[in-house]
């Protein structure tokens, strides 16, 4: 909640502002992707090859539009919609302007390669209205059956402000957060690698509540549970305490839950119109051509059923048709859980060592439901009191985090009743539609018992629970304590030349894979190093004004922990 608990680190004596480039490998993406050299080539001899793309997420729809323009030919595997968790959906029966984002809704400034493609396609953005933004005309923190109604940071109790400076106090006394931050902004890489260094070694095995615990400046109790339920950014995070505290680091040191921006009509058209998008520039393909037209019917194949190795180091492919098809490189970019679950595979696939990390991969849960009201009736006054009639709301409640979504003041309108994760998800898990909708209702009449929300709802609700999504099973990775050591496997698997012959050609890619799980900007980078991964399998090389993610690792590597 950004005023609620302000960032540590605003730019200062006209430092740069941040991006999303990350403690654990700062390599500059956002450079890469715009240098006009481009992201590299492939032999011509490796022309029109086909590469597999299993998954249509953001991840994969990124990772094949680049090696279209390289000259390869991307196969993309997807089993359900475009999308992956940029997933936007209508109310049946309602104005079809009246969307609804079923996963990621909200994106910061410092996701910089991530906006790359926006501007690219041609998307808009606005502020998105979050706790206490600029963007949200009120808020109510309702905590312990008691309401609290503002505007600004000020205009809640002393002990919301006193909860705000012990969370600044203990990152900068135990996270180094200032001289990170500015490390950060001017990519001080050895600064960087220095600071990050110690606080892996350091912290590793830390949850956040025990981070939180351990702090002076949380010795009360009553500031943990309201830190918890209130948080900084977008809410609590009271969800996240049982997650190591690197996690949490990598999330404010890079402003990732602060300023964020929607997109103006729904995220889901960012991989939908790369998926349809023809480049200027593109090597051995026509002008023209796209990823639909490279695909029969304009759609990607199927969901994956099965994925083994076969003679001479080939990645073989079945789908749910039944078609089987070998390629000579393949990137999987779905949740790794569904190479242990939903997917048959060789073990030979991965380094056994790699096999463990994706076990141990740790998923969110994650439910939010949405209905479509006849107008933004929350803007109206309430003739006593002169605030909003409703506002976006925080509580302890069933439904955690309301958020009030409008176009305007004579439009339809969309209200995200609850938006949960983990615990508090699995709680709506066995409840329908109606059911959950119903006890929200309740639950914010409890906090607003003059508002009538049900009399303006013109539409059925909309729900998701992602745990509950067979293609998904969860929301998105955030490691546990002891992690760390997983989580770089995964990531640094596109750096091949040290794997045997036998376990190369197939890439990682993805949002759990990223070390900024949870952030679509994680899975534009993974897919960026898979390309280079790919392109390098092919022969390829960067250009020597532009090296890429692999050329740079050795300068860069994360952190490597012993395992002894």
């Amino acid at each position: 909640m950004t005023s609620t608990v302000p960032p540590a680190g605003r730019p200062a004596g006209g430092l740069p502002p941040i991006t999303m480039v990350g403690p654990d490998f700062p390599f500059p993406y956002d450079d890469y992707l715009g240098h006009a050299a481009g992201l590299g080539q492939i032999p011509a001899t490796a022309h029109g090859t086909e590469v597999a793309v299993i998954g249509g997420g953001l991840s994969g729809i990124v990772t094949a539009y680049e090696l279209m323009k390289m000259g390869l030919k991307p196969v993309v595997y997807e089993a359900d919609q475009i999308g992956g968790r940029l997933r936007t959906v209508g109310f049946d029966g309602c104005d079809p302007g009246l969307r609804a984002e079923m996963g990621a809704m909200r994106f910061p400034p410092s996701s910089t390669s991530l906006q790359h493609y926006i501007d690219l396609v041609g998307l808009q953005t606005r502020p998105f209205p979050n706790p206490l933004s600029p963007a949200t005309p009120s808020t109510v923190v309702d905590l312990k059956g008691e309401s609290h109604y503002a505007r600004t940071l000020d205009d809640l109790p002393q002990v919301y402000r006193d909860v705000a400076d012990a969370w600044q106090r203990c990152l900068d006394e135990g996270a180094e957060f200032g001289d990170m931050n500015e490390a950060l902004r001017t990519r001080d890489i050895p600064r960087i690698r220095e600071i990050w260094a110690r606080l892996v070694e350091r912290l590793d095995d830390q949850t956040f509540y025990g981070f939180l615990a351990g702090s002076e400046a949380f010795r009360s109790f009553k500031h943990r549970e309201i830190f918890g339920q209130v948080g900084f950014g977008t809410g609590g995070w009271d969800t996240d305490f049982p997650n190591s505290i690197l996690e949490i680091l990598r999330v404010v040191y890079t402003e990732a839950d602060d300023h964020h921006r929607g997109i103006v009509g729904g995220s889901q058209q960012l991989p939908l119109r790369l998926w349809e998008r023809a480049p200027g520039k593109l090597v051995h393909w026509t002008q023209g051509t796209s990823l639909a037209s490279l695909h029969e019917g304009g759609a990607p194949r199927g969901a994956v059923t099965r994925l083994h190795r076969t003679a001479g180091g080939g990645i073989t492919v079945t789908d749910d048709s039944g078609a089987i098809r070998t390629y000579p490189a393949a990137v999987f970019t779905g949740q790794s859980w569904l190479l242990l679950s939903k997917i048959a595979c060789d073990e030979t696939l991965f380094p056994m060592d790699h096999w463990t990390a994706m076990e141990r991969t740790h998923y969110m849960e994650s439910s939010k439901l949405f209905v479509p009201v006849d107008r933004p009736f929350w803007l109206d006054k309430d003739p006593a009191t002169g605030r909003d009639r409703m506002s976006m709301t925080l509580t302890d409640r069933m439904t955690r985090g309301t958020y009030l979504l409008d176009d305007g003041p004579d439009k339809p309108a969309v209200i995200c009743l609850s938006y949960t994760w983990c615990d508090d998800s699995l709680k709506w898990l066995p409840l329908s539609p109606a059911e959950r909708m119903e006890v929200m209702l309740a639950s914010l009449g409890e906090i607003y018992p003059d508002v009538d929300i049900r009399r303006h709802i013109i539409g059925s609700p909309v729900t998701v629970s992602w745990e509950n999504e067979p293609w998904f099973m969860g929301a998105f990775k955030a490691n546990l304590p002891g992690h760390y050591r997983y989580q770089r496997r995964l990531f640094t698997h596109f750096m091949q030349e040290g794997l045997p012959a036998d376990r190369r050609g197939i890439f990682l890619a993805g949002d759990d894979i990223s070390w900024t799980a949870g952030w679509a900007e994680g899975a534009v980078q993974t897919a960026l190093n898979a390309v280079w991964g790919v392109m390098h399998h092919f022969g390829g090389t960067t250009d020597p004004t532009n090296p890429g993610p692999g050329d740079r690792f050795d300068e860069l590597a994360p952190v490597e922990l012993p395992e002894d």
